[in-house]
């Protein structure tokens, strides 16, 4: 365990009254009379110290809004949900609500705006239209109200997206398009390096390796 910091205070403020302060680890008081101060306060740095470093870092590398969804100037990505409403599932509670699905949605947008300029080529132009959402896992509410709102991850729940694209080069030439179901029966087996916190991170994940496989392959014909 760190050795207590120690900080001294020193002030020649004015105090009306007498103040005490009562120590943390300790019953004692410390009596601190007006006019002068001159004290030692100890402060333990269990929790201080980690909590003031995790600020600073946090600080330090969180990027902005704009630095996590831009694209490329020589590269253009547009995402398309066909009928949100009506997707399979695509909820992070039991209940099915429109401001839940729209946040959900924004995260997936904004997770392929970034990643997918990663494998286009230069002035090419990616359409996608998102035809339907069935998120891995779902709820089992039979098993109690204590986890209705619980999203039970099993292999019988695999992720799954439908989709359209298209992706154009420079000179307007269409290099691919289609209609893809994307499906990872596998999903709890492979590792991913998106947080498991992450509400989504089966279905980045997908997208991910679409990303890898489908404009790899096709940038290098």
């Amino acid at each position: 365990m760190c050795a207590p910091a120690r900080i001294n205070l020193q002030s020649s403020a004015s105090i009306i009254s007498s103040i005490s302060i009562i120590s943390a680890s300790t019953t004692s008081a410390i009596n601190i009379n007006s006019i002068s101060i001159s004290t030692t306060i100890i402060m333990k740095t269990k929790f201080l110290l980690p909590c003031l470093l995790g600020f600073l870092c946090a600080a330090c590398t969180t990027p902005t809004d704009n630095s996590r969804t831009a694209v490329p100037a020589n590269k253009t990505v547009n995402v398309v949900f066909n009928n949100p409403e009506k997707f399979t599932d695509l909820k992070s509670s039991s209940m099915d609500s429109e401001k839940d699905r729209e946040y959900l949605l924004e995260q997936l947008k904004e997770y392929i705006l970034e990643r997918a300029p990663d494998r286009m080529a230069d002035g090419q132009t990616l359409d996608i239209t998102i035809n339907d959402v069935d998120m891995a896992g779902d709820y089992e509410p039979w098993f109690g109200a204590r986890v209705q709102d619980i999203r039970i991850i099993k292999d019988i729940y695999p992720p799954r997206i439908d989709l359209n694209f298209k992706l154009t080069d420079a000179d307007g030439k269409v290099s691919a398009e289609g209609t893809r179901q994307l499906r990872d029966l596998n999903f709890m087996m492979g590792a991913s390096s998106i947080s498991s916190n992450d509400t989504l991170r089966h279905e980045k994940t997908l997208l991910n390796n679409w990303f890898s496989t489908e404009f790899s392959a096709t940038n290098k014909k």
